[in-house]
């Protein structure tokens, strides 16, 4: 099995920045794409943004050029750098891995979640 675990969110102010980080551990060979999606009250999950094991990395339009995406393999952590975040991008945050072990093959794992709200 494998445990997301996700810190950083919180309260902060339009223009403001959060950090988030996501650590992965447990019984697994290799993590492969990593990311971030969120989910406001209402609506459906969405996609922020992912990252390859080779570092390669996708965004939602709507984040291009405030978020920014990177990965620790090492640790096994993702971290996610908000920048001058807006009202929008209020919304629990959710850690996403794929993750290959021997015994199951490829599958997907979530975190629990964490709050980011942006609020003057």
């Amino acid at each position: 099995q494998v445990q997301l675990v996700e810190s950083g969110g919180g309260l902060v102010q339009p223009g403001g920045s959060l950090r988030l980080s996501c650590a992965a551990s447990g019984r697994f060979s290799r993590i492969n794409v990593m990311g971030w999606y969120r989910q406001a009250p209402g609506k459906q999950r969405d996609l922020v943004a992912t990252i390859t094991s080779g570092g390669t990395t996708n965004y939602a339009d709507s984040v291009k050029g405030r978020f920014t995406i990177a990965r620790d393999n090492a640790k096994k952590t993702v971290h996610l750098q908000m920048n001058s975040l807006k009202p929008e991008d209020t919304a629990v945050y959710y850690c996403k891995a794929n993750v290959f072990s021997v015994v199951t093959g490829p599958s997907d794992y979530w975190g629990q979640g964490t709050q980011v709200t942006v609020s003057s």
